[in-house]
């Protein structure tokens, strides 16, 4: 399938159609509303009249994303439809209109295959952009009470800068799951395409930060570098686990606190990211390293 057949337009709001040049005599409003909807692909429910003047009808559509080729050049269809039902007429300016992108139901061919590539090749660049830019989040109580000094966020940063990675820093987050969710949340919002967090991800009580990740990408994928028996000691959780999800075009990611971990954590990352990984296969390829690392330090 051509990549543009899969383009997908979010309307932003901007979900109103405008027939101009139409009037109507015992009309009726669901007839119009199908065959708008049929003509854009849609379910019938999901058209409906909002508004009705003497010589303009107003529809809203409420699928707030569409793709391209349901909206491109859609504009004759529509009249065609509306002129073939009773209680319609249409005026020889009849015309359709929208302030956003359903706008584009007004193109012909030629100018819908230029939107469609140039909004192809915007979207590229736009996801590239994204995907190059990374913010940092260290947690933890002994971070954010200067009681020990975080070596990871310069680690992280040196590291991907050298790939072409602009890194920025978010702050030192609270062992606490609703303020972790709320500041990854806001760095998605923010247009991050690599969201990193280092420590919290262990097996006591105070680890939060995968718990958090999981709240904003709830399929993220998780491997465990260690696992324990709750209960024992400190440990109230089954082990020591990192996560790696993806939010829209966003990826996040949870790593260990030690800057040593960091380190293997952020090459393997790096290593999938380049073969084009999934989630589950870049969480399960960093495990693996972490845990290598694990049983050379512990045997």
């Amino acid at each position: 399938m051509d990549k543009k057949d899969c383009l997908e337009i979010n309307l932003l709001e901007k979900t109103e159609l405008w027939i101009e040049g139409i009037a109507l005599q015992s009309a009726r409003l669901d007839d119009i509303s199908l065959q708008v909807a049929e003509a854009l692909e849609l379910e019938a429910r999901e058209v409906m009249v909002v508004d009705v003047r003497e010589d303009h009808i107003v529809l809203d559509v409420l699928r707030p994303v569409l793709k391209a080729t349901q909206i491109a050049g859609k504009g004759k269809e529509i009249l065609q439809r509306l002129s073939n039902l009773p209680g319609i007429t249409l005026t020889p300016e009849a015309a359709i209109h929208s302030e956003g992108a359903l706008g584009w139901v007004c193109l012909d061919q030629k100018d819908y295959e230029s939107a469609l590539e140039k909004a192809s090749l915007m979207g590229k660049e736009i996801r590239e952009r994204i995907a190059k830019r990374v913010i940092v989040f260290s947690t933890g109580f002994e971070v954010q009470e200067g009681l020990i000094t975080d070596t990871n966020f310069p680690l992280i940063k040196e590291r991907l800068s050298r790939e072409g990675f602009s890194v920025v820093f978010g702050g030192i987050l609270p062992d606490d799951k609703e303020t972790i969710a709320s500041r990854l949340q806001k760095a998605l919002e923010e247009g991050f395409g690599l969201i990193l967090t280092t420590g919290g991800v262990g097996a006591e009580e105070k680890d939060c930060t995968v718990e958090a990740l999981l709240r904003v990408a709830p399929g993220a994928a998780t491997s465990y570098i260690v696992k324990f028996e709750p209960g024992t000691g400190r440990h109230v959780k089954e082990g020591v686990r990192i996560a790696v999800g993806r939010a829209g075009i966003s990826r996040i990611i949870a790593l260990p606190g030690p800057t040593r971990e960091v380190e293997v954590g952020v090459d393997r990352l790096l290593e999938g990211l380049e073969r084009g990984w999934v989630e589950d296969q870049i969480a399960e390829h960093i495990a693996a390293g972490l845990r290598e690392k694990w049983r050379r330090r512990h045997g």
